[in-house]
């Protein structure tokens, strides 16, 4: 999971340094009695192609969703409660290869003939990949929505960490994901070793969060089982 920052510009992000990142962050976010408005947001979509650098580098895979969940489908307006870059917690549930979407975004293929800029036209998923039984279950998961400003990326991207072992990628499947709350703004990083060790809080914090009962009820919600 990379780091994150403001929603309009990369070069709006925060420079953060031990101190700032660290101190006096919540064990917890969100209200006790579950989350508040614009809470939940419900996304899904294709998994993508990233830069294959939050497993490489990071020890923390991404599975990335299709630039386009950040639209609202009406207005084409970014979506209430996606306008601010940083890491969200929720769940999220990878689905098998033989699922069909009620209504099924755009493909890879169609996003890149409309000029979808994060998406190759030789890096488009391969078929999709099947899943262990405890891979399919709906899991707690973070998701990074920004612009990753330690590596100066340009495209905003959202970067949804699984938290199970998946034994493989599953570029190609289907993803549905759930935010229930907001953890942290973007930030940028003097050094990988911040980075990482802010995204290990980050875990920690998304879990703790999700232990309260009004949030894991969302484990089952219809979202998921349609």
């Amino acid at each position: 999971m990379a780091a994150e920052a403001s929603s309009s510009s990369p070069s709006a992000s925060l420079s953060a340094g031990p101190k700032s990142t660290r101190e006096n962050r919540p064990s917890v976010c969100g209200p006790d009695e579950g989350p508040e408005s614009p809470y939940p947001l419900y996304l899904e979509g294709t998994i993508q192609r990233g830069f294959g650098r939050g497993g490489k580098e990071l020890g923390c895979p991404t599975a990335n969703l299709p630039s386009n969940v950040f639209l609202d489908a009406q207005t084409g307006q970014t979506r209430a409660g996606l306008d601010s870059t940083g890491v969200y917690f929720g769940y999220a549930k990878v689905y098998p290869p033989s699922y069909v979407p009620v209504q099924k975004p755009a493909s890879s293929a169609a996003a890149v003939a409309e000029g979808d800029k994060d998406v190759n036209a030789s890096e488009l998923p391969p078929a999709p990949s099947e899943l262990d039984e405890a891979g399919s279950m709906v899991l707690p998961q973070v998701m990074s929505v920004g612009y990753n400003p330690f590596y100066g990326n340009s495209t905003k991207t959202a970067e949804v960490h699984i938290m199970h072992p998946f034994s493989h990628d599953f570029y190609g499947n289907y993803m549905k994901v759930v935010i229930l709350g907001y953890i942290r703004p973007e930030l940028n990083y003097v050094s990988k070793e911040a980075l990482i060790e802010d995204i290990e809080t980050d875990k920690r914090v998304g879990l703790s969060s999700l232990e309260r009962p009004a949030y894991q009820a969302f484990k089952d919600d219809a979202f998921f089982q349609s």
